[in-house]
């Protein structure tokens, strides 16, 4: 009898926590929408202006744009965009284990690690990789209250320290959302900013001839450095929408796992309990038999 209810605990234990997940899954389905949207509405703005971007760099010289400059690689900084929860499968650890790449990849150069998420903040905050001063003082925050305005703020931080020649080289490392079960794991270079002329029908590179209205000047110092300031939001918003993908396909995985489990342990129960009843009628004509003799 103590097998059985072992076995019943473990059944009561399994319903709990089929109803846990199936909750979170109902939860992370009403969060993806919105944050699908959001970020469904954001791509065409930011790739054009990202085309637009890349094509301006290549007609620009370096001394015009100082986002553009290239340095020997001696600072590194990884702008890395995990979660602040988990239970979303391993969505925190692709991007985790992609930094830890990058930073063996400039081995040698003086790494820092800006953590846009509790869970990569908690993996580099007791490392060398810490970045100190200079930025939020916890980034991650901002999932509290993701707007352009907050993203910007941090965004501003890092192209200013580039501009001021205590960057060299900075990366973003982020879950692009393909689809609720599907997230791409993406890296991109944030600064300097990789200039891509345009091909002429010969394949050769051209560079295109703007006109610029009001003056350069003024497309330099305004439109390059909000064209950052979106890539930056648009790979929040995007890691948004993966997290909430992710957390929703892992519940959805669980529950099923659940209710698997939940049929074994019944069976078992079922068994246990007949194999108690069959017992019990044996010890019953046993005695019965003893008796009558």
């Amino acid at each position: 009898m103590a097998n059985l209810k072992e076995i019943r605990s473990r059944i009561t234990s399994v319903n709990s926590t089929k109803q846990i997940t199936q909750a979170m899954k109902m939860v992370s389905a009403a969060k993806l929408k919105r944050a699908q949207d959001a970020i469904v509405q954001m791509r065409p703005y930011a790739s054009k202006l990202h085309e637009i971007l890349e094509n301006l760099s290549a007609s620009l010289d370096v001394s015009e744009n100082e986002y553009a400059k290239e340095r020997p690689v001696e600072r590194v900084l990884i702008i890395s965009i995990t979660s602040n929860r988990g239970l979303c499968g391993a969505f925190n650890n692709n991007v985790i284990k992609r930094v830890k790449g990058l930073i063996e990849e400039h081995a040698g150069a003086d790494i820092k690690v800006l953590s846009l998420g509790k869970k990569s903040f908690e993996s580099f905050k007791k490392t060398a990789y810490n970045p100190g001063v200079g930025y939020p003082e916890t980034p991650y925050e901002i999932y509290n209250d993701l707007t352009f305005e907050r993203s910007s703020i941090i965004a501003q931080a890092v192209m200013d320290k580039y501009v001021e020649g205590k960057l060299d080289k900075v990366y973003l490392v982020y879950n692009s959302f393909k689809n609720a079960a599907m997230q791409i794991l993406k890296t991109e270079q944030f600064l300097p900013i990789v200039s891509s002329a345009p091909e002429d029908a010969e394949g050769n590179e051209s560079k295109a001839d703007y006109i610029f209205e009001p003056n350069k000047e003024e497309i330099v110092t305004e439109l390059i450095p909000k064209s950052l300031k979106v890539q930056l939001y648009k790979g929040l918003l995007e890691s948004h929408a993966s997290e909430h993908g992710a957390r929703m396909t892992a519940m959805h995985k669980a529950t099923d796992n659940a209710t698997e489990l939940s049929k074994e342990l019944k069976l078992k129960y079922n068994k246990a309990r007949q194999a108690s009843i069959t017992n019990e009628i044996l010890e019953i004509v046993s005695g019965a038999e003893a008796l009558s003799g």
